[in-house]
């Protein structure tokens, strides 16, 4: 993700099919319209640790991550997706990949909460090392029913 001075804003946003990253995109896009910004949705994809080389080989988290990548921005903006909105899908920790893209961005919006997880904590990992280590301002938005 690349941003030259001449290049509009950006506003990066973590999306990993969840609730609060569905209300994250809702969130960043009045912000990105009064400011003139565009949105990159972010979804970082990572194998699971538990697997074997033989075994992940055989699996698509690619693919897997840009359906709910996909199946995020219809449920946010139904059907008439953003024309500004680009679509990021990369091979790494969510946290990590977020806080590379956010050196380039105007703002990170993440949700307060992801998939997986402790329920009843106020910040997920992900989000809680986003307002940590973010190269820009950072929205962390919380969906009413959180607890």
């Amino acid at each position: 993700m690349t941003n030259n001075s001449s290049a509009k804003g950006r506003i990066v946003v973590g999306v990993d099919g969840s609730p609060c990253s569905i209300l994250a995109l809702q969130r960043a896009r009045p912000i990105a319209d009064a400011l003139g910004w565009g949105i990159d949705a972010v979804a970082a994809w990572q194998y699971p640790s538990y697997l074997g080389a033989g075994i992940a080989g055989e699996l698509r988290p690619d693919d897997d991550a840009r359906k709910f990548l996909d199946d995020a921005i219809e449920a946010a903006f139904g059907s008439e997706e953003p024309a500004d909105i680009k679509k990021v899908v990369t091979h790494g920790y969510p946290s990590q990949i977020l806080i590379e893209a956010s050196a380039e961005a105007e703002m990170l919006v993440v949700g307060s909460r992801g998939h997986g997880g402790f329920t009843g904590l106020l910040l997920g990992s992900v989000s809680a090392q986003c307002t940590e280590h973010a190269h820009c301002p950072v929205l962390v938005v919380h969906s009413r029913d959180h607890h």
